[in-house]
């Protein structure tokens, strides 16, 4: 049973009802149930009756659904894509490329489901030991509206392949993409309860589910202050936590780098999604010697992205998800331009007028000459806003990059092997990119340090996260 019970929790949302618009049209496309605590324990129960018959499949079973799920995925991408694109803003081939990538965790996780990781210790005298990895339970998984396909993708991946059973929720602008992913899913051949999705908001759903006591693992993508928000109410009642809290991911580029290259990744780690990414380029640090070269390239790139809805041909980029979002972004820069703490080389303002009204579109935006104590270098930019200073040397990069209490992630662009290694070594960050940024497959595992969060999505590690090893000593 899929269950569509009754979050990102924006206007729209009533007693009953959580109505899903178009953040380029503001048109409404749909509405979900906006659920309760109540619908949460129902949720529950429904996991908890179908934990024993899911535990009891193989890995190799459990894998082989995972897979058929995937290529219906596969077969139905276009249409999947679609109703992201209306509900989330992106552009519809980056909608078809996140679909696509939903596809792929899901191989990756059956592929190597017959890779066991089980072992056998033989202690000679003393005995032998055998150590095997058991799911953990009914695991939760609370979403965010600016990726929502792919990190559902990340998160039911690993906790189903490892015999968990699940509730997903997802954010109450961005619901029906996970949906119907859910649903396909069930057709693919997912036992009833093994994977409920709840719609609702946080207050209501999201508090329910951290504080259930059957539920003994969650993981999160969202903001840091909510982040610490599940932290504290899950202390002291043993759930495992999985964070991801977002970044200010800097991207740093060498005299010796290839300056179009360069440019394009900024382009593409800044302005994909409409900066909308956790591990988006956040800040942007350009060698003394090459800064005057590369910021007329980079600006010139930055003047030529095509903003507007994101289904029609040859858009860039899309709206902000929410009139919410885009006020805080054009609230950042204003800051900056009322404290003369940058110049902007490019955009800076909303746009508005009969191409773009009533959506929430904002222009790609370059700033340069930021000062440090500019909103734009210490908060995270979630949207079309790029900062570029200049240095003088590869450590006041290094040190401006640290100048952060996030550590998602970095790149560095250069053809110096030392310099990628003192990089490597010395910045902040749970993954450091060289000559790209942005791109995370499902092989590699993910996460950050200090207050971008606690955990690893991706890879065998992620399928780890969600097992709990028990050892039987055979004392011969």
């Amino acid at each position: 049973m899929l269950m569509r019970i009754g979050g990102t929790d924006t206007a729209g949302i009533d007693e009953y009802w959580i109505e899903v618009k178009n953040p380029a049209t503001g048109t409404f496309i749909d509405r979900v149930p906006s659920g309760t605590s109540e619908d949460v324990a129902r949720a529950v129960e429904a996991a908890d009756a179908a934990t024993g018959g899911w535990k009891k499949k193989t890995m190799r079973e459990r894998g082989m659904i995972l897979f058929h799920a995937a290529a219906l995925v596969r077969e139905q991408h276009k249409d999947i894509a679609q109703v992201l694109t209306e509900e989330q803003g992106k552009p519809l081939r980056e909608a078809i490329d996140e679909v696509r990538g939903f596809a792929n965790i899901l191989e990756y996780y059956a592929g190597i489901s017959a890779r066991s990781s089980d072992e056998t210790i033989r202690l000679g005298t003393s005995g032998d030991c055998m150590v095997v990895h058991e799911p953990i339970g009914i695991c939760a998984a609370i979403i965010p509206w600016n990726m929502p396909v792919i990190i559902m993708g990340w998160k039911i991946g690993p906790a189903l392949l490892a015999g968990n059973t699940m509730l997903l929720k997802p954010a109450s602008t961005t619901p029906l993409s996970g949906l119907k992913l859910a649903t396909i899913l069930e057709k693919a051949g997912l036992p009833p309860g093994v994977l409920n999705i709840v719609t609702g908001s946080g207050e209501s759903v999201g508090e329910a589910i951290v504080r259930h006591p059957l539920i003994r693992k969650v993981s999160f993508t969202g903001d840091c202050s909510t982040g610490k928000k599940i932290q504290a109410m899950a202390s002291g009642t043993g759930k495992e936590l999985t964070l991801e809290l977002g970044g200010s991911d800097p991207m740093i580029v060498m005299d010796d780098a290839d300056i179009d290259r360069a440019v394009e990744g900024a382009i593409r780690g800044r302005f994909y999604n409409t900066g909308q990414t956790c591990t988006a380029v956040k800040r942007l640090y350009v060698h003394d010697k090459i800064a005057d070269a590369f910021v007329k390239k980079l600006q010139k790139r930055v003047e030529s992205l095509k903003v507007g809805n994101g289904l029609e041909p040859g858009i860039d980029l899309g709206p902000m998800n929410s009139a919410g979002q885009r006020e805080r972004i054009a609230g950042m820069v204003t800051d900056l331009i009322d404290k003369a703490e940058g110049a902007i080389l490019a955009g800076g303002c909303s746009l508005t007028g009969p191409m773009f009204d009533p959506g929430y579109f904002y222009s790609p935006t370059l700033v340069s000459d930021v000062r440090p104590g500019s909103r734009l270098l210490n908060e995270e930019i979630f949207g079309p806003v790029l900062p570029v200073m200049s240095v003088p040397d590869l450590e006041t990069a290094i040190r401006e990059a640290n100048r952060s209490r996030y550590g998602l992630g970095a790149s560095v662009w250069t053809n110096n092997l030392a310099t990628t290694k003192q990089v490597f070594d010395q910045v902040h960050a749970g993954i450091i990119w060289v000559n790209r940024h942005l791109t995370v497959p499902p092989e590699i595992p993910f996460g950050g340090i200090n207050e971008s969060g606690i955990g690893r999505e991706n890879g065998s590690r992620a399928l780890e996260s969600y097992s709990r090893t028990k050892t039987l000593f055979l004392g011969w």
